[in-house]
């Protein structure tokens, strides 16, 4: 597999260099040079989720890994199902929350562990990774106990569940979270910092689990044929697919499945009031604001890592980008929308019911609708029950992580005082 940095042409890597790296040269993220295209769609979705999987990943791989190799690694990555639910005639809900932190980030943050452990040349690694909320969890998990990696993850202080908080600030060894002042966009913009420091990328080993890293969104793109799987063919042959969006590595991932012979007639891009993307599509302006605190905090994104590889992947195949869908939800509206997902006898929490409610929207007659729930109502508790005045329970993991203690340290957003932290942390 050989990829490039869509900033810099010129600098060209391997899968394992761009695993082992996770960003180019200024700040570039790297691409596909090639995508394979899979033309009996039918026979691929037959397989079951690990050996589909495995196709789709060793076919994106090439010969850098054997075959063998990735089924081990996807088999020791997907240890849980991604089921659709039917939620009315027509709509259904792609869970993605079944596995051990109950967040789609799962898939793609444990396929890069896979991922980094197979590549991995023996040197030290620091992850530094920013979080919105699952994006620590799924990491810090999946990293958890391993020799020789330390894993750093900064996320906005006060701006995430208390739950996602516990279940990625208490673990300890060899996981060290540090609570910034400031939002998402500005712990990003200090991963990114530390990125272009050459002297401490080599110095610490310096590497990244957002989505910017392309094993996680390799990884991601395995979800949207096993949903495809559980429909039947004439369901897919007109599916409109909703994702909710952040820093939008999960509508990439869709739209690269659909590249590679996925039959998804559209996707929908729904986002909270962090619209910069839904008011580009409509305007062709760029103009991020800053960044609003909402119900559905993982989305709480102003300047979303992955939208460059978008245009990248529309510009490639001839795709305007007038065909993605788009909408905007404000915390009200979400409000609304699980209140009538829970009318419907289906409990979500306000990232899935954003994605459900602009499906609503826009889809058409004939149409059938899949919005991607992309967390397990459980980690947002606390706005869910004010929402439907419940009282949910906890499954196992949140109930052990909510009675054990922060180990996080509060840090200013300031890149020198990170840099000593980085240094700390050095085994």
């Amino acid at each position: 597999m050989k990829l490039y940095n869509i900033k810099e042409n010129d600098e060209q890597v391997s899968f394992g260099q761009a695993v082992r790296q996770g960003l180019g040269r200024n700040q570039g993220l790297f691409f596909p040079e090639q995508l394979p295209k899979f033309d009996d769609i039918d026979a691929l979705l037959e397989q079951d989720f690990v050996s589909r999987s495995t196709t789709i990943l060793s076919a994106l791989i090439g010969e850098e890994l054997a075959e063998e190799k990735v089924n081990s690694m996807v088999d020791a990555a997907f240890q849980f199902p991604a089921p659709i639910k039917q939620v009315k005639d027509g709509v259904y809900a792609l869970e993605l929350f079944h596995g051990p932190t109950l967040a789609f980030k799962d898939f793609g943050g444990r396929f890069m562990a896979q991922s980094l452990a197979a590549v991995s040349d023996g040197g030290k690694i620091t992850i530094l990774t920013a979080t919105s909320g699952d994006t620590g969890a799924a990491v810090a998990h999946a990293f958890y106990g391993m020799e020789d990696i330390n894993v750093v993850i900064l996320y906005p202080k006060g701006k995430i569940s208390p739950l996602q908080e516990k279940l990625f600030c208490t673990l300890g060894k060899n996981i060290h979270t540090v609570a910034i002042d400031g939002d998402f966009d500005a712990c990003q913009a200090l991963v990114k910092q530390a990125f272009d420091d050459a002297a401490l990328r080599e110095e610490i080993g310096l590497n990244s689990a957002n989505s910017i890293n392309i094993s996680r969104l390799m990884a991601q793109i395995c979800y949207y044929f096993e949903a495809a799987s559980q429909l039947t063919k004439a369901q897919r042959e007109n599916l409109v697919v909703s994702v909710p969006s952040g820093n939008f590595g999960n509508l990439t991932a869709g739209l690269l499945a659909k590249a590679m012979g996925l039959p998804i007639k559209r996707f929908i891009a729904a986002t909270n009031a962090n619209d910069t993307v839904p008011r580009y599509l409509e305007t062709g302006k760029w103009d991020p604001k800053p960044t609003v605190a909402t119900t559905s905090n993982a989305m709480d994104v102003s300047q979303p890592n992955n939208w460059p590889r978008i245009e990248e992947l529309c510009q490639l195949k001839g795709w305007g980008l007038d065909t993605l869908g788009k909408g905007a939800v404000s915390d009200e509206q979400s409000a609304e929308s699980v209140r009538d997902l829970n009318s419907l006898g289906y409990l979500c929490e306000p990232h899935g019911a954003i994605a459900y409610r602009v499906l609503e929207e826009q889809l058409q007659e004939g149409e059938t609708g899949l919005f991607l729930c992309t967390a397990h109502p459980a980690k947002f508790k606390e706005v869910v029950d004010e929402i439907l005045e419940s009282d949910i329970d906890l499954p196992g993991p949140l109930a052990k992580h909510a009675a054990m203690e922060l180990l996080s340290e509060d840090l200013a957003n300031d890149f020198e005082a990170l840099k000593v932290v980085l240094r700390r942390v050095q085994p």
